[in-house]
């Protein structure tokens, strides 16, 4: 490769240019190295269609051969796939029927490679929150969703709901819904806790902005039917806050980090346990949270910390507020690394960040050893500048 074939000319948070060459491409396999002694789940992103003929602000059109693909690259590093997601623009883009078909193509891809590794989102997000009258809408709405995932054959994740939190006006409210649903449900599901920084409509959430009682409701729904619950994902990217919840938790019952700032401490964790993780940023850094989390199993905690540590900062900025557009980082990472052919999302979510957010996401990633082919990432960031104008 020719010098140039490395270099660019990277905008500043200052308002100027500077030069950069990538470092050496990613040491980390594409294939997992062994076994985890965590259960990891990441939360994948779905990848547009670029010939899709639609507006795609509102409506999605969805690569599902692509999208497909992901999943199959994270099962392959030996990640379990939170399908239908947040990281997969559930709310922001990403419709119920399309989410609904993405379940079941995924559902059926696991399947026919002979596992089972998937959870999938089930929420209210087909019911208008201004639409919703009662705590029996939300019931209702939830009740759809979870049918069909089952259906599908996927194990469930409950998500956080708008019209929840917009209907309800206690934390009985809160009990009586996840009561109802967990008492039904056909086996053990992971309960989601969405703080407001992800999704400002969540703001209030289990019928309090208080966290300590917020979490206490919370704490009561799992207690009400701990064996109907395999876990809870806690994403406040408040590590005391995952930790204090994590050891209160009944036996048996899981915590999945969903702390994209402080993940690498919480999976390590300390003489009174740890968190398995449910996280949107292995989506990004898949090959290298692969290779920590092997190393952990080994007992290795030096290694695990030397390949994950570096990739903290790179979260720590994707997920910078507004949190709720990290997609955008995650799916720009994709692209750079040869997941997908296009730079675009659905619901046009790629202009959501600034090309100085993403020339610094380049710089971090690069840092954290993270780009496959310095080649074609550089080739692709050159596009990308040139279309803003910087070429």
């Amino acid at each position: 490769m020719d010098a140039f074939s490395h270099q660019l000319r990277l905008p500043t948070r200052q308002g100027g240019l500077e030069d950069f060459r990538f470092g050496e491409p990613s040491p980390y396999p594409a294939t997992a190295g062994g076994k985890f002694n965590r259960l990891a789940f990441a939360a994948a992103h779905v990848v547009a269609d670029p010939l899709g003929n639609v507006d795609p602000w509102t409506a999605p059109a969805v690569d599902w051969d692509a999208t497909i693909a992901c999943r199959r690259h994270l099962w392959g590093l030996g990640f379990s796939v939170a399908e239908a997601m947040d990281t997969a623009q559930r709310g922001m883009g990403l419709d119920w029927p399309t989410a609904l078909e993405l379940i079941r193509r995924s559902t059926a891809a696991a399947r026919a490679d002979g596992h089972r590794r998937l959870a999938s989102g089930v929420g209210t997000d087909h019911l208008d929150p201004a639409a919703a009258r009662s705590i029996d809408d939300v019931i209702r709405a939830y009740e759809e969703q979870m049918e069909a995932v089952e259906a599908a054959g996927s194990p469930v994740v409950l998500m956080a709901s708008r019209a929840l939190a917009r209907v309800a006006r206690s934390a009985e409210d809160y009990l009586r819904v996840y009561g109802r649903l967990l008492a039904q449900a056909r086996e053990p599901v992971i309960v989601h806790w969405l703080g407001e920084m992800f999704d400002p409509e969540l703001a209030g959430y289990w019928g309090s902005r208080d966290v300590t009682t917020a979490m206490a409701t919370a704490l009561a729904v799992i207690g009400t039917n701990p064996a109907k619950v395999d876990g809870v994902k806690i994403s406040l990217l408040d590590a005391a806050r995952e930790v204090e919840m994590r050891r209160r938790l009944p036996a048996g019952v899981r915590m999945y980090s969903g702390d994209d700032f402080n993940f690498a401490d919480l999976v390590l964790g300390d003489d009174e346990g740890h968190s398995d993780a449910l996280l949107g940023i292995f989506d990004a850094i898949a090959p290298a949270a692969s290779a920590a989390l092997v190393a952990l199993a080994r007992g290795d905690e030096r290694g695990f910390r030397d390949v994950l540590d570096p990739t903290v900062p790179l979260s720590r900025l994707i997920f910078a507020t507004p949190t709720r557009f990290y997609k955008t980082g995650v799916v720009f990472l994709a692209w750079l690394n040869g997941h997908q052919r296009n730079f675009t999302m659905i619901g046009g979510q790629q202009s959501a960040r600034s090309i100085v957010h993403l020339a610094d996401a380049l710089r971090l990633a690069d840092r954290a050893r993270l780009i496959v082919d310095p080649e074609r990432a550089a080739a692709r960031m050159r596009l990308l500048l040139a279309i803003n104008g910087l070429d």
